[in-house]
């Protein structure tokens, strides 16, 4: 053709293409012959022998083998016949056969659900590391998602897909949304279910609170997250939006929880301005919320042993020792839980989790036991929390230098002092850094320097005080005595 153009005939054009002069004239008038089909082998076939009679039964009783696998099994059932090269043939010839012989896949239908008709609820794992005053900080984020308007609520969770979890993060979502839809769909919580029993006392909570709010609670089938898709597909989105605002912050390390909780609530309301228009339309459909919230906590009881402790769920916390015998009802949070005797309130404790699902884990606080070891330091040594009962690391040193420059029982009854005055004073962390810098400048004070300076008893006031006479307390044990009213007169009464 470029011939052609440049004015050459088309004898010549044709020869300089090397074509015929009829084909270079069909190429110049567009002409195309037709294509027939070709119904031979331009070479053969090697996996004649093996394909119908081998590959096509196993592709028949397991549809998804790839033809990675089906290669796999010919190397090893005829070495050396059919060589790696002929991989990429057979996986052609698998993917043909899905095609036409294969069975059918199933059908995706999207839906298009009307405004205020369905809310859905998941977890997912963020993808930085979250640390809370340089401790590690493990945990799920839950997220809210309205499938009409798309817009998205976030919250930090501990310990697990459990019932409270979603009861908390839930109901604060509808809070914020500022309406309950019709329905509201979950994954399976079986994550927070450890034994039947347990499984059924927290279906029936979730049905209570379904009912309280008004929504009916569906689930997707097990192994189908494509079924919960809506909310499943914006944890990307969230998780990118989070780690960027982490990166962009220069620290994945933050002071408290609320801090971390913040940048969530940033990272979803800038989101949320993309449905904005959408969400004020879902809002007008959203039925009103009722007075008060539904309980988002797990009941049980737990007996304070001798050791002023309690166990719940794996974990084992200590407890103020004036609880000990006493049977506490326990409101079992996500991350916290209320102990209460009676209907009275008697502690609050943030909840441990252990580092293995199988493990177990410990909350010693030492204010609630340093009156009773206060009385038998020498108990200390050998406590089977004893390195747990240092508030810090700085506590931790000064044993170890107690330990080593001061006799064993005058080691258990310093630290031990140490440990009162730091709960009575509440003065923790300036005492901890005091004393340590003096015991590395081997000045380590003296127990006696510590109570001089820290346990001195405050002056009593001065009462005036009137002896009585000898007469009357005998007057008093024979029956009689002097009745104030009548000077001089008495009063006796017969036993």
């Amino acid at each position: 053709m470029q011939s052609r153009q440049s004015g050459l005939t088309q004898e010549t054009s044709a020869a300089k293409a090397g074509v015929s002069v009829r084909s270079g004239r069909r190429i110049e008038t567009g002409e195309k012959g037709a294509k027939t089909p070709r119904d031979w082998l331009t070479r053969k076939d090697a996996f004649s022998s093996v394909w119908d009679s081998e590959l096509v039964p196993l592709l028949e009783e397991e549809p998804k083998l790839s033809g990675l696998t089906l290669w796999e099994y010919l190397d090893e059932k005829h070495p050396g016949e059919y060589p790696y090269k002929l991989l990429r043939t057979l996986q052609r010839r698998v993917k043909h056969w899905r095609a036409t012989q294969g069975p059918d896949n199933p059908v995706m239908f999207r839906q298009t659900l009307p405004p205020g008709q369905q809310g859905l609820s998941d977890f997912t794992h963020p993808r930085s590391t979250v640390t809370i005053a340089g401790q590690a900080f493990p945990h799920l984020i839950y997220q809210y998602r309205l499938a009409y308007s798309g817009w998205r609520c976030g919250h930090i969770v501990r310990g697990g897909e459990s019932y409270s979890a979603l009861a908390e993060g839930l109901q604060n979502a509808l809070h914020k949304s500022g309406g309950v839809p019709k329905e509201h769909r979950t994954d399976s919580l079986s994550a927070a279910y450890v034994n039947q029993s347990q499984k059924k006392q927290l279906t029936r909570a979730y049905e209570g609170l379904c009912q309280h709010y008004g929504l009916t609670g569906t689930t997707n089938n097990p192994g189908l997250g494509h079924e919960n898709g809506a909310v499943e597909t914006s944890h990307g989105s969230l998780k990118h939006r989070l780690d960027q605002a982490i990166k962009l912050r220069g620290s994945a390390d933050f002071d408290s929880v609320a801090d971390y909780q913040s940048l969530i609530d940033r990272c979803t309301e800038r989101l949320n301005r993309y449905t904005l228009t959408r969400f004020e339309q879902e809002q007008k459909h959203l039925r009103p919320l009722p007075k008060y919230r539904f309980m988002d906590y797990s009941e049980l009881s737990a007996k304070v042993t001798t050791s002023s402790t309690i166990a719940v769920k794996r974990g084992l916390y200590t407890v103020p020792s004036r609880l000990i015998g006493e049977t506490l009802r326990i409101h079992l949070y996500h991350d916290k839980l209320i102990g209460f005797v009676g209907q009275t309130q008697a502690l609050e404790l943030p909840r441990v989790f252990p580092e293995k699902p199988e493990g177990r884990a410990r909350r010693i606080d030492y204010r609630h036991v340093i009156h009773s070891l206060a009385a038998k330091p020498q108990a200390f040594r050998f406590s089977n929390f004893r390195d747990e009962l240092f508030p810090n690391d700085n506590y931790r040193q000064l044993w170890q230098i107690a330990d080593q420059k001061l006799p064993a029982k005058e080691a258990c009854k310093w630290m031990v002092a140490v440990l009162r005055i730091a709960a009575d004073h509440q003065c923790e962390r300036e005492l901890g850094q005091t004393l340590l810098l003096q015991a590395q400048a081997d000045a380590l004070p003296s127990l006696k320097a510590l109570q001089a300076q820290y346990l001195q008893k405050k002056g009593s006031p001065e009462l005036v005080t009137r002896q009585h006479d000898i007469a009357d307390y005998d007057a008093l044990l024979s029956g009689c005595w002097i009745n104030p009213q009548h000077q001089g007169g008495s009063v006796c009464l017969s036993k």
